[in-house]
């Protein structure tokens, strides 16, 4: 089989895989992050009243017209206590922002326009215009508009927006829920003493953050041995719970020891391709099993990440209903790269600013997908395609941010 670019391989992803359609009402505080699954009409009318937006007095802007002019102070209105009379000829009330407009004022005067007499009346300093410093009725929404449209995914704003619209539950689409199955007899635990062919288990913590960090459920599925029943028990397990993605993480080739994909094959998977024209990342393994997407991670955990960020990203985005974050960008090379072989390269770098705004890139000097750290460290990868000839020093490349 050859390799497949790695365009080719996401298209072919993201062909097989429909929105989810399930829906569920959560709490307003729980919504967060989720995609609204039906567009949301306003409950009421905001503001339900004419209110004042500064502390003054209401009063008849004819009134108040020229510089000067003397009003009686026949009471007040604040925030939950409106005043309940009405206001006449040469009368204001005392106002504070939010309170309603009483009935017969259409004009706020700020107070500090105002100059405070002996007998409880007030001089203006100011000519009043009318309509001035008030909110009108509905000014932000009316009762029945929608304001907020299906596939909306909500934020702080919408939240705030929701709330002012009077709802308490927001529907919104279920999240995708991806069940992540380590496999190797070398993996052991995070805290666990290694045995002397042992290694520490560490790809399943950063795919699930991957995962959490674009909407999804993470099922984690633990360590599996290589061992073809505990495998198909795994998978079995990862069908049960209702996993709309299956994550394996190593054992994806054809190797002696490498039972992930035979295993999954037999248990009826439909596989579509596996070997991928990318460095790090090549043995990635894509495939169906019922309505289970599967997407098979290289056991290496720089190349996992990186498979992660290319293909699991937007897979889960794709399900959720949400676009993937924008991580392309261009930015200068501060030195130069040699000529790049067939295979899509994928180079660890750091971003600097530059003076005139435009990013500046450099990147490790080892490129060893076992390193961990220098990923740590990096902001971005620089996507050298096939075949790319030597880039000079000051040359424009595109890079993928690790953190847009």
């Amino acid at each position: 089989m050859s390799l497949l670019p790695v365009e080719d391989a996401l298209a072919r992803l993201l062909d097989g895989a429909l929105p989810i359609s399930e829906a569920e009402g959560v709490p307003l505080h729980d919504a967060n992050g989720r995609v609204l699954a039906a567009d949301l009409a306003a409950r009421l009318t905001q503001p339900p009243f004419n209110a004042s937006a500064m502390d003054g007095y209401a009063l008849r802007a004819q009134d108040a017209a020229e510089t000067g002019a003397v009003l009686a102070v026949i009471g007040e209105s604040a925030a939950g206590h409106a005043f309940s009379g009405n206001i006449g000829v040469g009368e204001a009330v005392r106002i504070f922002t939010g309170a309603p407009v009483p009935e017969g004022a259409d004009s706020i005067l700020l107070q500090e326009d105002a100059e405070k007499l002996d007998d409880g009346r007030i001089r203006t300093t100011f000519p009043v215009t009318h309509g001035r410093h008030i909110r009108p009725r509905g000014q932000d929404f009316a009762e029945g508009e929608v304001t907020l449209t299906a596939g909306t995914r909500l934020d702080f704003s919408h939240l705030t927006l929701a709330a002012a619209m009077n709802h308490a539950r927001l529907t919104v689409f279920r999240r995708p829920r991806v069940a992540i199955l380590a496999t190797g007899d070398e993996l052991v635990s995070p805290g666990t003493v290694p045995g002397p062919s042992q290694i520490i288990s560490s790809n399943t913590f950063g795919v699930a953050a991957l995962a959490r960090d674009n909407g999804a459920d993470v099922i984690d599925l633990g360590i599996v041995p290589d061992d073809r029943p505990a495998l198909h028990s795994a998978v079995e397990g990862a069908r049960g719970s209702g996993a709309d993605v299956l994550v394996t993480l190593g054992g994806a080739s054809v190797g002696d020891h490498d039972l992930v994909q035979s295993t999954l094959i037999s248990a009826g998977m439909e596989l579509d391709f596996w070997r991928i024209a990318m460095r790090p990342g090549k043995p990635l393994m894509v495939g169906k099993l019922g309505d289970m997407q599967v997407l098979g991670l290289p056991g290496n955990p720089i190349s996992s990440l990186v498979c992660g960020l290319l293909f699991l990203e937007p897979l889960l985005c794709r399900l959720g209903h949400c676009s993937p974050p924008d991580r392309m960008r261009q930015a200068r090379l501060t030195a130069g790269l040699p000529a790049n072989d067939k295979r899509q390269d994928y180079v660890r770098a750091r971003l600097f600013l530059e003076t005139d705004g435009a990013l500046q890139v450099t990147s490790f000097g080892k490129q060893d997908s076992s390193m961990m750290r220098i990923f740590s460290q990096s902001d971005c990868l620089i996507i050298r395609p096939p075949n790319a000839p030597a880039a000079n020093a000051g040359e424009s490349v595109q890079v993928m941010l690790l953190r847009p």
